[in-house]
């Protein structure tokens, strides 16, 4: 096979690969429509209104552990599930820490996947932005926790939330940075996304700024998006790792 040759067909591979992903991320799509379909944010939290908050993440699950096997459940398979128990909790008030504390530990995962021999680590001639990108996440989290600090201090349980909320964006800071040396545009957006997303339930849940029309519903796509994107770019880590260990072995 020439080099035209095998240049067609890896583009008739990948656009294969493509439609394949996009069909099997249809359910979570669907579920996401049905999320924004039934919105009822004033609704008494229940189960039910748990189980639809959480499917899409579930889902999103699934079809990471569908494409990357059952390694991915320690990786970002098991960010997705965590996430999803997080968002379970968010739904009663009284569960916010539990919540938090969920999505640690899907950001601890998520962390631990982009250090993986999967994501091709930076180069030399690209380390210098990386570091730039580093202490920039790093001034912008610092920033962001030392202007909500005062009003961590005013909540009921402020003990507790105070230093929770501050190794949380810790966490979230640290797996944003290892999203750029991965150098995956998904992976990258996913995790910034995410960052974007939290900073603005905190706005809200904190009280830091007068009740925001839609505010909730900006909270979700972003989130939505975030676990999306970062999902997306582990599939395509992996598929890029095998076909990079394919044109070796040729």
């Amino acid at each position: 096979m020439d080099i035209l040759e095998t240049d067609a067909y890896d583009k008739r591979r990948r656009r294969n690969m493509s439609c394949a992903l996009l069909f099997s991320l249809l359910p979570f799509f669907l579920s996401s429509a049905l999320y924004f379909y039934l919105w009822t944010p004033d609704s008494v939290p229940s189960v039910v209104s748990a189980g639809v908050k959480a499917a899409p993440t579930l889902l999103l699950a699934m079809v990471v552990l569908s494409w990357n096997g059952g390694q991915s459940v320690l990786g970002v398979a098991g960010g997705l599930i965590f996430s999803a128990v997080g968002d379970c909790c968010l739904v009663w008030p009284e569960l916010f820490i539990h919540g938090m504390g969920a999505f640690a530990v899907a950001h601890l995962l998520y962390s631990v996947t982009f250090l993986s021999s999967r994501y091709a680590t930076y180069s030399s001639s690209s380390s210098s932005l990386n570091r730039f990108l580093h202490l920039v996440l790093v001034i912008v989290g610092g920033a962001f926790y030392i202007y909500l600090f005062p009003f961590l201090q005013k909540t009921p349980n402020s003990d507790l939330l105070t230093p929770g909320v501050g190794i949380y964006f810790i966490l979230i800071t640290v797996m944003a940075a290892l999203a750029v040396r991965t150098r995956h545009v998904a992976t990258l957006l996913g995790s910034l996304i995410f960052m974007v997303s939290d900073a603005s339930l905190a706005l809200q849940v904190f009280k830091v700024l007068p009740p925001i029309e839609h505010g909730q519903i900006v909270v979700m796509v972003t989130y939505y998006l975030a676990q999306l994107l970062i999902a997306v770019g582990d599939i395509k880590a992996v598929q890029d790792k095998d076909d990079f260990s394919k044109w070796k072995r040729s």
